[in-house]
Parts: structure tokens; sequence; C-alpha cells
């Protein structure tokens, strides 16, 4: 049973219903909380709110592990959300930034943050609470085993994309276990008008995003573009060559890095930016990245762009364009194993959910792709569809019959 106590105060924290059913189940003497739910409904920030809570003051000096499935995904997540949490209150001499531990004054209590592909330093020690950030992406025996090694309490949180063991092993109806379901409409505190706007928009243009990011349902990823893929923690040494998309108006523009051995594809999202780049400050973070004579493979639709790029001194190079080249170019990367950096986080959300579009009447797949999930995917694609000597004659002849 958990040594449960309310927090001595709240100060400064703007608390959703989502914080208040996790503070509910700490103070109800739960083991398990498994939190589900759609985006922008305070998940993980909701979680960790209540870790410092608890942490700043429990009576006992006790650990807590916050995992997921990488480093990167860690930093840019549940980290960056404790760090904004935490705000003044930091004390630098009690952040280890090497390990990632923070001791806090007052109870001695520590947070550490620990990557679930690192499983000899999950597993190996024992903690008092345990936090598992989409363990969705977290293998089954990780979880299980880092979880016996908690005494008090475990948070797990997701988005439904998919079931996955969770729901295989009804984990949510043993005892000792609670389930809570959170949807964007649980913190209007938190969610501006104009992104509630954003979520609703995709009811009607893609409803499984609709039932997983809006609704918070188990949704049903069929028809990826690209099913398998693996991550790794860098790219290998080879000859490298890049993939842009240009991005417009609230589009990304997005630079990928290739390398091919044998056949093995090898990827990393270079950068991911909504600040709608003009073509001269791409030109000026191909400088500040080093790129000089690698080949680039820009959006072949856009060809005054890639000319100004041109003409500032890269090696631009033409992709192949026009009728077939989509599915060329598609077919290209699934001939390849693909790999990408763990560091790509959008990069890998993209692929985990790049699917096409059913017919609304037949419920048939189309040609069409979701195109929220496209960015570094084009990106990728326009590169492998025209990298040399892959692509010599070969796209003439797949689209000769077209």
């Amino acid at each position: 049973m958990v040594v449960a106590e309310a927090p001595n105060k709240v100060k400064d924290l703007v608390l959703t219903i989502t914080f208040n059913k996790l503070m509910d189940a700490w103070l109800g003497g739960y083991r398990r909380v498994f939190l589900e739910g759609g985006t922008w409904s305070s998940k993980t920030f909701s979680a960790m709110q209540l870790l410092k809570l608890i942490l700043e003051n429990f009576k006992e000096s006790i650990l807590c592990t916050v995992t997921s499935e990488s480093m990167p995904h860690l930093k840019r997540g549940a980290m960056r959300d404790w760090l904004k949490i935490m705000g003044d209150e930091l004390i630098d001499k009690c952040w280890n930034k090497t390990d990632f531990v923070y001791t806090y004054p007052k109870s001695g209590c520590q947070l550490e943050f620990v990557s679930a592909d690192m499983p000899a330093k999950l597993k190996g020690g024992r903690r008092e609470i345990l936090f598992c950030n989409e363990v969705n992406n977290i293998a089954r025996d990780s979880y299980r085993e880092a979880d016996m090694r908690t005494r008090l309490f475990t948070i797990c949180d997701w988005n439904p994309v998919s079931e996955f063991w969770f729901h295989d092993e009804h984990l949510a109806d043993e005892a000792g276990n609670i389930y809570i379901h959170a949807v964007y409409t649980d913190c209007p505190e938190v969610v501006p008008l104009s992104q509630r706007e954003n979520i609703e928009s995709y009811k009607d243009k893609d409803p499984n995003w609709w039932n997983v990011y809006g609704l918070g349902l188990v949704g049903k990823i069929e028809g990826l573009v690209y099913p398998h893929f693996e991550q790794v923690d860098t790219l290998p040494e080879g000859s490298c060559f890049y993939g842009l998309d240009y991005g417009y108006s609230s589009d990304p523009t997005v630079l990928v890095k290739n390398v091919l051995i044998g056949g093995n594809l090898y990827s990393q999202q270079i950068f991911y930016d909504y600040s709608a780049l003009t073509n001269g400050q791409i030109a000026q973070k191909f400088s500040l990245l080093g790129i000089t004579n690698e080949p680039i493979y820009p959006d072949p639709d856009e060809p005054k762009s890639a000319e100004e790029l041109r003409q500032k001194g890269f090696n631009i190079q033409e992709a192949v364009k026009g009728k077939g080249s989509v599915e060329f170019g598609t077919q290209r990367v699934n001939n390849y194993y693909q790999y990408w950096t763990k560091d790509s986080l959008d990069c890998i959300k993209e692929q985990r959910n790049f699917r096409y579009i059913k017919d609304k009447t037949t419920g048939e797949f189309t040609d069409r792709t979701t195109h929220q999930w496209s960015h570094g995917m084009s990106a990728r694609r326009y590169a492998i569809a025209t990298y040399l000597p892959f692509y010599t004659g070969e796209y003439a002849k797949a689209t000769s019959n077209h």
C-alpha cells in the first residue's frame, strides 16, 4: 500500500482534470495508473507535476525513475516538461546534468531520467516510483522488469495509436490498478482555442487520427506506407546525401540526411522547422551545418527554390517528378531495411503514423496519404528515389506503362 500524503501546497501550478485524477490515484493507494488519451490532454505534464509535488514533500528519501523509449525522446518530452514545471525552483547544484538526476534539497528524494533502451540501468536498480512515458513504445519485458523493481507506485501514459501488450493482458482489470482516460476537453485551462479548432478539424480529414488524438480511443494502424523500421544511435560512416521538403504556411521545412549501406537505409532528421523558412534562411542553415558538396534532393515541384539554393553554391539536384514518381519513390524506400537515428523524433513519429487513406464510401485504401505525417517522409523519398546509381534508368522503366 502506498504511503499516500497530500502535498503541503500547490503553488503557481495550473492543475487540470487529468492531474486531479492522478492525484486521487496516488492518495487512493493504487499501485499502478494506466493513463491513456489523446493529444493536448496533459498526460505527461500532469504526471510530472504530480511527481514534483510528491518528491519535494515526501517524509522519507525515495527514488523516482522516469523513462521512455530513448534519451532524445525523454529530453524533448518528460524532461522538458519537468524543467518547465520546476522553473526558478530548480537548484543547479542539485541537478546532475551528466547522469540526469535531481535531488530535492528539502526531502532528499531523487528524480532520475533513464532511457528504456538502456535495459541494464533501468532493470538493475530499485526504486519507489516509476513513470513510463509513452509506454506503448517500451518493450513488454522492459516494463515488467522495471515495474517489479518498483515498490510503491507506477504511472504509464500513451496515445492509443493501436492495441499493444497493455490491452492484450487486460492490466486495467487487475487489483490495485486504475485506468484513466484523458482528452483535450479535460484541459480547457491549457488548450488554446486555435489548437482546439485544429484538433477538431481532423474529424473528417482523418477519422483514425481523430479517434486516437482527438477522442483518445484505440486506433487501427492499417495501411502504413512504411510499416517497418528500427532505431540506431548514430548514422554509420558512408557517403551521405540529403532530402529536403520546403514546407509552407503551417507545414515544417524538413532536411533528412541519408546513408545507404547495402540493403540498409539509415536516415537522420537534421532539422524539422515550423518557422516558415525562406530560401535564404534554408541556405544559412545549410552553411551552419557545414553542408558543402553533398547532394541535396528537394521537392521537385519547386524548381525556382531549387535554383535559388543552387545559385548560393549548394549541390542541389533535380529529384524525379511527374506521373508515377511518388509510387516509384515509395517502392524504392521500401526496398531497404529502414533505420532512423534516435534523435529523429518527428520523423519517427511520422513513420509510425504515415498511412494511406481509406475511401469513405468503399472502405478501400486510396493512393492518398495522411498529409500531417508526410513531411519527413517526403524529404527522404525525394532523395532515395533519385540518388545515383540507383536511379539510373529505373524510373523510366517503372513509369513507361503509366
